[in-house]
């Protein structure tokens, strides 16, 4: 005899001319297999009611697999149901609820779940421990440790490192690292996380120290140490740690290759930013979104819009931080109308813009000049794409309408708004009073920014540059010496150059660097020759 039902598209039989275990056992394999082909949670329902009416709603395996599945869906309020009406949940069951929550974003209700078995006295395991730790806070955490030494989970290498992780998620370094240096295994994988702990904490050089310390270190622990250095604006550091890696013949990954790109982004170090993009093709490493976007910000960054065009192009899977990455760099690049484009193409292929999108928008409006285009998505932001305005929208508008010149404008938008303006958008009105000449809007806003305490030597120099453009020389005076009375320093003017990948930076009035003499010599030579033509060109003239 076989009875059917028909779910995920097809009949679903069972033979009943089988011994009761060997039915019960065919049926859970069947049930088990036929949840994890489910693409979408309307799918579950159906062989969900039928895993009832044959009484495998009590089967641990059938239940363990259904709880798996709607979580992994995105249906957590459903796993949780059905977790409900188990009468006896054992470990397991608690472990892929537990895990659940957390993946879902749901820490709290992870927590509490994991209270709730240890007051009905289900004893928990590595794995529970390990998933529940993910949704400690710090108190919590340490209440777990103690629960761990008791139950005899001490030595146990995943709880251990996931009780690195937290401590050093909160800063914790001392307690990180007892954990850390009473590991039986110390090697490249718990290194690796005290790295990141390290890191993390903006300890750079206590993760370096560490880092030296480890004697075989494979793939990862190498990223995680060049992607610290890059985490706390150590870029140059950074790129000397990936020629190590490559000297001592370790091949980089997809995650190490997006860390050197974002350093070569921040340095302007286009030519090594392409030996990078070479290197990972000649390691054969996928181009998936995560490389393809810090390809594209790389070129944009460094100057190069059409070869992030080309990488965008190229790209089969683009994802909303694409179209965000590209945006952004045709903004930059003054590529207004074509950032308007791409924006056009992304929402008719299905995107959802998010408040990055938005940004990136307006300021591409801001630098064409698109007043109207600007204002109608900056009204547009809550209305049709359900992102409530933050202050970058904000200030953007503001930086849009100083570029255009409607001064008393922005200044009117900025004593609207809902939140009190940041230094950013003030100096942005600022800095536009400076170009249109506007000096009393100019004077307002640069009080305003000194008195918030948020201003810089930049509020002192704009405001200086705006009464001399407008010939208040008295006045311009009068703020420089405002400004060494308080003991405020003018930022020293940086460059950069790359020559033979290496970036070489340099201050106003340096003289730290080692071929310090010859740069010196050659700019004399320089000012020589440049005054040579101007006499010349002044000859020619007369």
């Amino acid at each position: 005899m076989i009875s059917s039902i028909t779910a995920s598209g097809g009949p679903l039989t069972f033979r009943r001319d089988l011994d009761p275990n060997a039915l019960r056992l065919s049926r859970r394999k069947t049930f088990i297999s036929l949840l994890r082909s489910c693409k979408n949670i309307a799918q579950v329902p159906p062989i969900h009611a039928k895993i009832i009416r044959t009484f495998h709603g009590q089967d641990a395996f059938v239940v363990f697999e259904l709880i798996r599945i709607c979580s992994t869906l995105g249906s957590i309020d459903y796993a949780y149901d059905v977790f409900r009406y188990v009468s006896n949940p054992n470990v397991y069951l608690y472990t892929a609820m537990i895990d659940g929550f957390v993946t879902s974003n749901r820490s709290a209700d992870g927590a509490a779940l994991y209270s709730r078995m240890i007051d009905d006295s289900i004893m928990p395991d590595n794995y529970v421990i390990t998933s529940v730790l993910r949704a400690c806070d710090l108190e919590e955490c340490r209440e777990i440790q103690g629960q761990v030494l008791k139950l005899g989970f001490g030595s146990c290498r995943s709880v251990r490192l996931k009780l690195m992780e937290v401590y050093g998620r909160y800063g914790e370094l001392v307690d990180a690292k007892k954990v850390f240096d009473e590991m039986p295994e110390r090697d490249e994988v718990a290194a690796t996380v005290m790295i990141n702990c390290y890191s993390e904490c903006g300890s750079i050089e206590e993760a370096l120290e560490l880092f030296k310390d480890v004697k075989v270190k494979d793939t990862v622990c190498w990223t995680a140490m060049i992607d610290g250095l890059v985490r706390n604006k150590e870029m140059n550091k950074a790129l000397e740690l990936f020629r190590e890696m490559q000297m001592g013949n370790v091949s980089p990954n997809e995650f190490t290759a997006v860390c050197i790109l974002s350093a070569c982004s921040d340095l302007g170090a286009l030519e090594l930013g392409r030996w990078v993009y070479s290197f990972v093709e000649s390691q054969r490493i996928t181009l998936s979104n995560f490389v393809g976007n810090a390809l594209i910000n790389m070129y944009s960054r460094c100057g190069d819009i059409n070869e992030a065009k080309r990488v965008f192009k190229g790209m089969l899977d683009k994802d909303v931080v694409s179209y965000n990455t590209i945006i952004s760099g045709l903004a930059m690049h003054g590529e207004s109308f074509e950032a308007i484009k791409e924006f056009r193409d992304m929402v008719n292929r299905g995107f959802r813009p998010n408040q990055v999108t938005l940004v990136a928008l307006l300021n591409a409006c801001s630098h064409g000049g698109f007043l109207d285009i600007g204002l109608e998505v900056f009204n547009s932001t809550e209305r049709v794409f359900d992102v409530e305005p933050q202050i970058e929208h904000y200030g953007c508008v503001v930086d849009l309408l100083g570029r255009v010149g409607r001064l008393e404008e922005a200044y009117r938008f900025i004593e609207n708004m809902p939140m009190e303006p940041d230094h950013i958008m003030l100096g942005a009105l600022l800095s536009a009073c400076k170009i249109h000449g506007n000096v009393e809007l100019g004077e307002k806003v640069a009080k305003r920014l000194i008195e918030s305490e948020d201003s810089d030597s930049g509020t002192y120099v704009l405001l200086s540059s705006i009464y001399a453009s407008s010939g208040k020389w008295k006045e311009s005076n009068e703020i420089r010496g405002s400004m060494r009375d308080s003991g405020i320093d003018k930022e020293p003017g940086c460059s950069t150059i790359e020559v033979n990948n290496q970036i070489h930076e340099f201050l106003v009035g340096d003289t730290t660097h080692p071929e310090k003499e010859a740069i010196y010599q050659r700019l004399q030579e320089l000012v020589r020759v440049l005054r040579f033509k101007d006499v010349m060109l002044y000859i020619n003239d007369m």
